[in-house]
């Protein structure tokens, strides 16, 4: 007996079985670019906001995520945010990204390579697509707690830390070529 190590076109929390969900994975689409990550978390977080609110919690001693759906081409996430709580400054290894406010309201500070350290805030419905080159922070603001929805393309790409934005380098290194298949 052999044993396949093909994944399915799409892994799914077994929790989230809302049949839109595997409806707006599109399994065949490898890339997807900021925009579509930013529709797709917009679209999960106004539209399946029951089913993420079931699985959603929150834990004092640190963050919680959970992993909502995988496909080749994109992973989704739901994260949550106690006031106060937050990443390390990160990018994302260059791959694109985007995440939605479900509730709550979270602090951002951001960079691009070579450029400034920004800020923003986000508050629940709102939401943001961004490139492969952006690192940023992201922090719980307020006094009630937050939760959000991320998706990253390509997926399972490792994520760098810094030990702050300062520290970015002037360019972010590029997605290693995948030779072969």
């Amino acid at each position: 007996m052999t044993t396949s190590l093909v994944r399915p076109p799409i892994e799914t929390h077994p929790r989230l079985t809302d049949p839109l969900l595997p409806e707006l994975l599109h399994p065949s689409r490898l890339l997807w670019t900021p925009r579509e990550l930013a529709d797709l978390t917009t679209t999960v977080a106004t539209e399946l906001t029951a089913g993420l609110r079931e699985i959603l919690r929150f834990d004092e001693d640190r963050r919680w995520w959970a992993r909502l759906a995988l496909t080749d081409g994109v992973e989704l996430w739901l994260l949550s945010w106690l006031p106060g709580q937050r990443t390390k400054p990160h990018d994302h290894g260059g791959a694109s990204g985007s995440f939605t406010v479900l509730q709550g309201e979270l602090g951002e500070e951001y960079r691009y390579p070579g450029g400034p350290i920004r800020r923003r805030t986000h508050v629940a419905g709102e939401g943001i697509g961004f490139g492969a080159g952006r690192a940023h922070q992201v922090t719980g603001l307020g006094d009630q707690p937050a939760a959000s929805v991320h998706a990253y393309s390509p997926p399972l790409v490792p994520t760098r830390e810094y030990t702050t934005l300062a520290e970015v380098p002037a360019e972010i290194p590029p997605l290693p070529v995948i030779v072969g298949g």
